[in-house]
């Protein structure tokens, strides 16, 4: 496990987390702490852009795919729009990004650890 390095770039970073599942949600914050990064949390897409648009300082999106009302692929597109270039994740239990996907996003397979987490933020901040 990649526990006892604060994360793949060995930065900390602001990370808006979106999950309408509970549990998933706890987890996924719970690992990112571990990794030293700072988390923002909402249950929804609506809810995630209010937040998103409350702090300028985010410099990461990871969202679930499948949420009702605003998926993880219209989040990403909306908060795109509002700041281009912000790395962006969506987990999915599904083995592609959705059909449509028209902004750059690392897509991180569900179920995740903290090593797949760790990676996945690695490979959205390169560059």
């Amino acid at each position: 496990m990649s526990a006892e390095i604060p994360s793949a770039t060995g930065q900390s970073l602001v990370v808006l987390a979106v999950d309408d599942d509970v549990l998933v949600q706890m987890n996924t914050v719970a690992m990112l702490e571990d990794l030293g990064h700072s988390v923002l949390e909402a249950s929804n897409g609506a809810e995630a852009l209010d937040v998103f648009r409350a702090n300028p300082n985010i410099q990461l999106l990871i969202t679930d795919q499948a949420m009702p009302h605003m998926t993880g692929k219209d989040l990403a597109i909306a908060v795109a729009k509002e700041r281009p270039g912000l790395p962006i994740i969506i987990a999915t239990g599904y083995s592609e990004l959705p059909a449509g996907m028209t902004v750059d996003a690392v897509r991180l397979s569900k179920p995740f650890d903290m090593d797949d987490l760790a990676k996945a933020i690695g490979k959205a901040t390169a560059g």
